[in-house]
């Protein structure tokens, strides 16, 4: 006596597929956290062995090539988004501040909010933007044109050579950018509040340098100078791995472009908690 076939069960393939998709998305964050650990360790090798395309690419990313030197690269647009991030501050802090009768404070609200939030989340973004993709496409076509795999051949270590460098150069670009980009938005802020809004520039002074804190300077720097790390090995492992031909390659710009934005965003909430806390570490008491 023969047993009834039944009909295939429609949740095999389906739980079949869910789990494939959750192995390789396993696999492929292991695989990416081996290329940024290699890329890190081997930073002391791009400085050393090859410091004349860590400079190359310092030159590069800092005041740009071709068409985008014209314009000053990556620091004058940096520098340009910023001081339209400083004008926002003045232009939305001053109106709230008059509501409740204490404009003066707009000082303290450049002071506060530019080092804090507005100059390391605007730098990040514009470096994400600019440099970070630019590396992508660059490795990108690279990868999909063989000239890794022919440095390879070469006996190069092509992530010292393409990553490591890139990421040594990205951490060096951070630091005029960040001044830039500082001085840009107290520039601006202040424009609006003193120039635009008619406060005096004295009352304006008072409260910005009564709150302004050298260290609130100094910790946005080293939050963006992880930042500018985490992008750049980011843009760097999208380009290192595209395929597919020059859509892969801007498909791999656009994964760089948006994973990084959303690291950036992580990094500054996780920095900006462990300095301050809760409490934004300040006391304003009337």
């Amino acid at each position: 006596m023969t047993r009834p076939v039944g009909k295939p069960s429609s949740l095999r393939p389906w739980l079949m597929s869910t789990l494939g998709g959750w192995v390789d998305g396993w696999n492929r964050i292991g695989e990416q956290t081996a290329f940024y650990f290699q890329s890190l360790r081997s930073v002391g090798e791009a400085v050393v062995k090859y410091r004349t395309e860590t400079l190359r690419l310092i030159a590069q990313m800092s005041l740009g090539v071709g068409a985008l030197a014209l314009v000053g690269g990556a620091t004058v647009i940096v520098g340009s988004l910023v001081l339209n991030a400083g004008f926002i501050v003045g232009l939305v802090g001053y109106p709230q501040f008059n509501r409740i009768g204490v404009e003066a404070l707009s000082g303290f609200l450049s002071a506060y909010v530019n080092p804090r939030l507005a100059v390391p989340l605007i730098c990040s973004f514009g470096m994400a933007a600019t440099i970070g993709a630019g590396a992508t496409a660059q490795l990108g076509a690279m990868r999909i044109n063989e000239e890794i795999d022919a440095l390879e051949v070469m006996g190069i270590r092509t992530i010292a050579y393409l990553a490591s460098t890139r990421v040594v150069a990205g951490l060096v670009v951070v630091m005029p950018l960040f001044f830039v980009a500082q001085l840009a938005s107290f520039v601006a802020t202040k424009a609006i509040v003193v120039t635009g809004y008619g406060q005096s520039g004295g009352v304006y002074e008072h409260y910005f340098n009564t709150y302004l804190r050298v260290t609130d300077i100094f910790w946005a720097l080293i939050e963006l100078m992880a930042q500018g790390v985490v992008i750049m090995l980011i843009h760097t492992y999208y380009g290192f791995t595209a395929s597919g031909g020059p859509a892969g390659v801007g498909e791999a710009t656009g994964r760089a472009v948006r994973t990084s934005l959303a690291a950036s965003i992580f990094v500054t909430m996780a920095v900006a908690l462990a300095l301050y806390g809760r409490s934004g570490d300040f006391h304003l008491a009337g």
